[in-house]
């Protein structure tokens, strides 16, 4: 079987592993630090702060801006859910606007009419690699006096007019997740500009505790913070991710060649001013109305031996959110397929993979 993602190890992971072991920091560590400075450099943001995993970023992020009960706050309609879930988490609304058609991206035309004055913030969930419409969405968070929120957790190291995603908005969250471009098997960031958020993103992650004051609460908190264990596998990662860059976008390319828009399937579209770092290659399938026809495509590529997964479902077909589904949002959640991606899939097996699919919708 063909996985949908695996890790990738180029380098010291193991080194660095045992070297934190044998320190004997194994909560907190020398190496969170060094992450933290090494990913602020890389990515450009004058503060970088390593939390547990890229939903406890979102949180922590909300709770820095003082997001809670009362406020609204506008998420896509087609997203991973972990964006809505820490709205309702800090007792906040979540109201749902439609995505771009050709992006599948937070659409700022839709996102304007959400806003009402209860709004507080725009989350742009950047899906797949991609980059929401940054320029639009910022002008709008900013003449309507609201924070920019970027979950770029499926986007980290892709650029937008040459800026790191989630460095462009008020704050950003990343993933280590295992399946993303870096990993720390679960792990996170948050990043921001404002050295007064960072410092209070920093007390919230640490119990609520005054940095030079122990045992010194000034705010309720949580306990956000990553082990030094993880930090040094994503520290190993951090120094080879120059590599991994580029085998991701040696995979993308390989799909390109092989697969273009046609009659059956379109590709996900990535502005000219978007230098993206996929997370994973998505095609949708055209004119469904319901997602039949991509699930019988699912299933024939896993009987091929290939793993795959669907698109999220869109947020308003899960009674639990009690919303309509949006309709741009609705097609995209019933059509997209994920195909395998990660950096040590073989030329090969993405001829293999482009094969199946192709077979897969003739049948």
């Amino acid at each position: 079987m063909i996985p949908w993602a695996k890790p990738t190890f180029l380098g010291r992971e193991k080194e660095l592993l045992l070297d934190a072991l044998d320190s004997g920091w194994i909560s907190g560590g020398p190496y969170v630090e060094r992450l933290e400075k090494g990913m602020a450099e890389r990515l450009g943001s004058p503060h970088a702060l390593a939390v547990s995993n890229g939903t406890a970023a979102l949180h922590l992020a909300l709770l820095g801006l003082g997001i809670g009960p009362g406020d609204e706050v506008i998420v896509p309609g087609f997203t991973f859910v972990a964006a809505v879930n820490m709205v309702l988490a800090v007792g906040a609304t979540p109201v749902y606007a439609d995505i771009d058609p050709a992006t599948w991206l937070l659409d700022p035309v839709s996102a304007a009419t959400k806003i009402t004055p209860r709004t507080k913030a725009i989350i742009a969930v950047h899906l797949y690699g991609n980059i929401a419409d940054m320029k639009g969405l910022a002008k709008l968070a900013q003449d309507r006096g609201l924070a920019l929120i970027e979950d770029a957790a499926e986007a980290c190291f892709s650029t937008w007019e040459g800026r790191c995603a989630g460095t462009i908005g008020t704050v950003g969250t990343l993933s280590f997740h295992a399946t993303k471009t870096m990993t720390t098997g679960e792990g996170g960031m948050v990043l921001a500009a404002d050295p007064e958020l960072a410092q209070r993103m920093f007390s919230i992650r640490e119990h609520g505790m005054r940095a030079r004051k122990r045992y010194w609460h000034d705010v309720v908190g949580h306990n956000f913070r990553l082990t030094n264990l993880q930090a040094a596998l994503g520290c190993a990662q951090l120094e080879r991710i120059d590599t991994i860059i580029r085998e991701r976008g040696r995979v993308h390319a390989a799909y390109k060649r092989r697969l273009a828009d046609g009659p059956r399937f379109r590709l996900q579209h990535f502005e000219s001013c978007v230098d993206p770092v996929l997370w994973t290659f998505c095609v949708q399938l055209r004119e469904q109305t319901s997602a039949d026809a991509r699930d019988r495509v699912l299933e024939r590529l896993t009987t091929s031996g290939i793993e795959v997964r669907p698109g999220f479902v869109a947020v308003g077909e899960m009674p639990i959110y009690a919303t309509l589904p949006l309709p741009r949002s609705l097609e995209a959640a019933r059509s997209v397929i994920a195909l395998p991606t990660y950096p040590d899939l073989s030329d090969a097996e993405i001829d293999f993979i482009c094969d199946a699919f192709l077979k897969a919708l003739e049948t």
